[in-house]
């Protein structure tokens, strides 16, 4: 239970650290859909800038067969699918 504890709390100190996630999207993308319910529910404090890799090419070359894909801007990371919450508190840790 105690390691419980200082898990969560590890976790919720690397969660303030992080402000934003972003997430490679599409519209009309179910796995997309899932991505960001996961994000929502794993991460209440970080805002996430959903990017439609169909309005740039160069991200659709990228991203295009691998979204959703999630990627930390403060060191370019990147999480493809397909992950689970724990996958992305794991992502989130230094």
């Amino acid at each position: 239970m105690l390691l419980l504890l200082i898990s969560r709390k590890l976790t919720f100190k690397i969660l303030e650290m992080i402000k934003q996630l972003y997430l490679y999207s599409t519209s009309h993308c179910h796995l997309c859909e899932l991505a960001h319910a996961l994000v929502a529910e794993s991460t209440e404090n970080i805002a996430l800038k959903v990017i439609d890799v169909a309005n740039d090419d160069a991200l659709l070359a990228r991203y295009g067969v691998r979204i959703p894909v999630l990627q930390r801007p403060d060191n370019k990371s990147e999480l493809n699918w397909p992950f689970n919450v724990a996958d992305i508190l794991e992502f989130l840790s230094p």
